[in-house]
């Protein structure tokens, strides 16, 4: 297969993703982000990369998010969620930040591939993304991205239209949005 023969596939796949979740799985996300007070969020290697990127986007839009991690993110408590990423179905720190949070009164929101997984049940809300993770890459006959890239991939792009439908209900204009982002580049 050649290059091009790759990305077209591999956009289709994400695509596919997509529009199985859409709008479903956005408004299990969106309704959530707008009821609570402050927002924490978590995820491992790649999947915590692209929570970060929804943190930072959260914060664009005027909204009290942290990086689970960073020493300036405060405790989360009662009105609080933490939104976690566990594609594969269960991390053994996602579980542990799951205990956490709930104990302190906190909600969670867990995306997953994985909705049976550990983590999906131990949440308040579920957003499922059914593509491929590192948990099921090896059962062939799927994603022509390798390991977790598909679920991470369309993360991304998922995140970004959740972004854009907050922007919207919230009413901030893109230059209220821009002015939230850092001059220190």
């Amino acid at each position: 297969m050649n290059h091009t023969e790759n990305a077209d596939r591999a956009l289709a796949e994400v695509g596919n993703v997509l529009r199985a979740a859409l709008p479903d799985q956005l408004e299990t996300m969106i309704a959530p982000i707008r009821k609570a007070r402050r927002l924490a969020l978590y995820g491992v290697g790649r999947e915590g990369l692209m929570m970060k990127s929804l943190a930072m986007r959260l914060f664009h839009l005027g909204l009290d998010a942290h990086v689970v991690g960073d020493m300036t993110t405060p405790p989360v408590a009662k009105g609080d969620l933490l939104i976690v990423s566990a594609g594969p179905g269960a991390f053994v720190t996602v579980q542990g930040l799951i205990k956490v949070a709930h104990k302190a009164g906190a909600a969670v929101l867990c995306i997953t591939a994985q909705p049976q997984g550990l983590a999906a049940r131990a949440a308040d809300h579920v957003v499922h993304l059914k593509a491929q993770t590192m948990a099921d890459d090896q059962a062939g006959g799927g994603s022509v991205l390798p390991m977790g890239s598909l679920f991470e991939a369309t993360e991304f792009l998922f995140f970004e239209i959740v972004i854009m439908a907050l922007q919207d209900r919230i009413g901030l204009d893109p230059e209220a949005m821009r002015a939230n982002h850092t001059n220190l580049e």
